[in-house]
Formats: structure tokens, sequence, C-alpha cells
């Protein structure tokens, strides 16, 4: 469970060890700092430096806004900005983003952010927008919430067992690894939703990626993805480090046919 939005560096770093399964000696081993002073920051006895601080998060492989969370607990600045992804400093960022999704079409492409709420959408998207409930598509758009619901992707997707087991299982490490409380929840959510009579469970292991199979609500044509994740690797915004970029490929001909129409 993750410590309130209050908590002190202490338990902060406690809560972020036992995260990563370091002990003290373990953390302080791989910062290279003294197992004494780490000792005595977590206990509250010391006040931490931002240097300190910030030789701790490497090892702990805290993201960018777990970095800032930490330093305002030691009474230091953020160090990483988390601009809107309309502001003008970000225009580059987005004229990359929309340069991969609509270089990648007539092939779907999303870029979403870290709870999963669509930021954008190629027009190849729209081939996985087809037959979701309009409540499902009103902003924001969760595109896991329409992939798993009901009312949504489910009744179309024809390995529902498998992408589900696939989803929820990226999912729940998504929270593990962020810490993030709302992408729990969401994981929590959408492993309760009801799934449809007969859909079975996970059959046979897929050859080299889990795929989505799904029957076209107005083509009835069977078409089948395999997925690729893009995030900006040298991102120091928030907002640009938890951005995601999906981007579908057909997985067989008949797929690549019917989109290339």
């Amino acid at each position: 469970m993750s410590v309130k939005q209050s908590a002190t560096v202490g338990d902060l770093l406690r809560e972020w060890r036992g995260r990563r399964r370091f002990s003290q000696l373990d953390l302080a081993s791989e910062a290279e700092v003294s197992t004494r002073h780490l000792s005595f920051v977590e206990r509250g006895r010391s006040t931490p430096s931002r240097d300190f601080l910030m030789k701790l998060a490497e090892p702990l492989d805290l993201p960018l806004r777990e970095r800032n969370r930490l330093l305002l607990a030691g009474g230091y600045a953020p160090m990483h900005t988390e601009l809107d992804i309309s502001a003008p400093d970000m225009a580059m960022a987005r004229l990359a983003v929309e340069t991969v999704l609509r270089g990648h079409e007539p092939f779907p492409a999303l870029a979403v952010d870290r709870h999963w709420n669509l930021v954008e959408a190629n027009n190849g998207a729209q081939a996985l927008l087809e037959g979701i409930d309009p409540g499902l598509l009103s902003p924001p758009i969760n595109v896991l919430r329409a992939s798993l619901h009901p009312k949504g992707l489910t009744p179309h997707i024809l390995n529902l067992p498998e992408w589900r087991h696939h989803v929820l299982s990226r999912l729940r490490s998504d929270a593990g690894r962020s810490a993030d409380p709302d992408l729990a929840s969401l994981h929590e959510e959408l492993r309760r939703l009801p799934t449809p009579a007969g859909s079975g469970s996970c059959g046979s292991d897929p050859t080299i990626a889990v795929p989505l199979r799904l029957r076209h609500p107005k083509t009835k044509t069977v078409l089948s993805f395999i997925s690729t994740t893009t995030v900006f690797g040298s991102a120091v915004d928030v907002t640009l480090a938890e951005l995601t970029l999906e981007c579908f490929y057909p997985a067989d001909e008949t797929t690549r046919e019917a989109l290339q129409v």
C-alpha cells in the first residue's frame, strides 16, 4: 500500500526499498552512501541533502514523479517539470507523437497518458473503436476500460481470455512499478468486470506475441494485431516520461489487406 502524500523522506524510502526488495545495506551499497547515514535519514535523525536523495533515487529506479515527491518531502523544489501536453515547450514532443501516429497509418496507433487515458489517436485507430458503446468514448477515454468492458471491445475479441490476461498482467506490473494508486484501482476495477459466458480460459501460449484478435462489428472481418510500446527514453519532464505510444501491426495478411483498402 502506498504511503500518504504527506509522507516523510523516511516513509518514502522504506516504501520504495520494500518495492525494490532492497535492504538498507543493499541501497547504501548501490548508491555508494553510508549505511549509517541512510539509517539516520530514514529514522528522521538526519536531514538529507538534495544530492543524497538523488543518489538514492537512481538505484531505486524512481519514476520522475516520485523523484519530485521525494525532493518535496525533503524540503526541496521539484527537479522535473510537469507541463501540459499542449504547452508551448512541448511543441516538438507533440510533433514527434504526431509523426509517429500519422506515419503508422493505415494501421492503428494511440498515445496514452499514465492512466491509459487517450491523448491522441490516428485515423487507423477507428478499427479498434467500432462497436464500442458511446458512453465509453466520452473523454477522458480510458483505452483499457474500453477494451475489457462488456460494452466495449469485449464482445468482439475472439481470444478474450488471452488478451484479458495480457492486459491485466501489464496493468498490474505498471501499478507495481509506479506505485500509482489510481492504476491499482483501475486494475481492480477491470479485474472485476464480467466476461461473456463461454469465453473460457486461456488457451495455448501464442507463438511470438499475444495478438489482439477481433471481429469487426460492421464488416465481420477477423482482424489480428500485435503491438509495440514506445516511450520517450530521454524525457526529463514528468508528462512526457509518462506518455506511451501503442502501435498495432497486422499479425496476418488478411488484416494487412483489410486495412490497406
